[in-house]
């Protein structure tokens, strides 16, 4: 393949100068691009300006990625690399980046590529400019832990993890909390295994407890890598869940109730709805009461009020005592049905027949009106068309049976 990491430790062979290329003011050349290059020519001049090249040439490397040309994106690499001479400095310094970047994409994908290529170029990539070390060993080891190199990605984690430089490691500090917290995360896959070995043997005996203990000294090392990062504001679903199970197998429930309710209502963390999910299904585990996992699915209802426990925060609004609660079980329903992908889910169809009968049975017409109201403009072609009456009893018949009742419920008979 043409592996244009090698020429970050050599100059341009007699070869490479002998193809067919372009070369600029400045000795950057242009294999194969003559074509290219023309475009970006002053009056039948070829361009000699630096910056005009570099620029010509990273939009090609683009196009090349955007239709997966890997080869062709290679290539133009080779002249690209040029930009590490650039004489503006700011340019020089954010060229590594862009390299990485682009070079890691074109690796991960070129036919010709191994994982000794790929090594070797994010091993010399790393020592191109201290601030770049820590995210290209992370997005490194991503990469090995992707093709199943776990040891070898834990090797360059714990090499990153001790990594310093004056003062500016400390202007990287979420860095390397992610460091360590990916750390942590094969150490959880280690855990989780063994906790799968654990959960087959016999509890009376000896072999079972000597597990226990070592999982127990296990989990409290791993949680010391998760537990930095979890505090800092961000989205850290994987890192959130594997350190409350270890929390949780630990005993630590108020440990892990505390972790959860901040990472789903510390104002400081981005709204998430999973970490509301993560929290119901904590709080499920625990026996929690109605009212309490009731709060919880309310403001994933507000944030995704398609998601799939929505059927469940129904069946508890159902249950409830409270008339509010029955009310906002009706619109549960139909938050739900108003989403194209639930139009077939014959469960809320099923919840939503049911549902409406016991409300004009009780006296709640008014409850149903006023979810109607809004609906009753695009909810006839969007859910009871000819059209879908026809597909539904041809693909599902019971969907289209509890569809019917509904609409014959909603718009009366005789709508057409």
């Amino acid at each position: 393949m043409s592996d244009f990491s090698e020429e970050l430790i050599r100059s341009k062979t007699e070869d490479d100068q002998e193809e067919s290329c372009v070369f600029s003011g400045t000795g950057m050349y242009f294999p194969w691009l003559q074509k290219h290059i023309d475009a970006v020519a002053t009056e039948g001049k070829k361009e000699k300006d630096f910056a005009q090249t570099t620029s010509a040439c990273l939009g090609f490397i683009r196009e090349a990625l955007l239709k997966h040309r890997w080869q062709e994106a290679a290539g133009y690499m080779h002249s690209y690399l040029q930009v590490l001479e650039d004489s503006d400095s700011q340019k020089r310094l954010g060229a590594p980046e862009i390299i990485w970047k682009l070079g890691s994409e074109i690796l991960f994908y070129h036919p010709k590529s191994n994982m000794e290529t790929f090594n070797t170029f994010a091993d010399r990539m790393k020592n191109m400019g201290v601030m770049n070390y820590l995210k290209i060993s992370l997005q490194h080891a991503l990469y090995l832990m992707h093709h199943g190199m776990l040891e070898e990605a834990n090797r360059n984690l714990s090499r990153a993890e001790t990594w310093r430089y004056g003062e500016k490691s400390s202007s990287q500090e979420v860095l390397i909390n992610l460091i360590q917290a990916y750390k942590g995360l094969l150490q959880y896959y280690t855990w989780s295994k063994k906790k799968m070995e654990l959960s087959n043997l016999d509890k009376d005996d000896y072999a079972y407890n000597t597990a226990s203990r070592t999982m127990l000294n296990h989990s409290w090392k791993t949680s010391v890598n998760l537990g930095a990062l979890i505090q800092t504001p961000g989205v850290w679903d994987p890192f959130v869940k594997s350190y409350v199970e270890m929390l949780e197998f630990c005993g630590d429930q108020d440990g892990a109730r505390e972790v959860l309710n901040n990472y789903a209502y510390d104002e400081k963390f981005p709204s998430n709805p999973n970490a509301h999910v993560y929290l119901y299904n904590f709080l499920k585990r625990e026996k929690a009461p109605r009212e309490k996992l009731i709060s919880v699915l309310k403001i994933l209802y507000q944030i995704v009020p398609s998601h799939k426990l929505m059927l469940e925060f129904h069946r508890l609004l159902r249950k409830s005592e409270k008339e509010d609660h029955h009310k906002l079980g009706l619109e549960v329903l139909f938050g739900v049905l108003d989403f194209a992908g639930c139009t077939k889910n014959i469960t809320a169809w099923k919840y939503l027949a049911k549902y409406l009968r016991q409300m004009l049975m009780g006296d709640h017409l008014a409850w149903v009106q006023e979810e109607w109201n809004s609906r009753k403009n695009w909810w006839p072609r969007f859910h009871f068309s000819s059209f879908w009456a026809k597909s539904d009893w041809q693909e599902d018949k019971p969907l289209a049976c509890e569809k019917a009742l509904v609409a014959g419920m909603l718009l009366g008979k005789g709508w057409s």
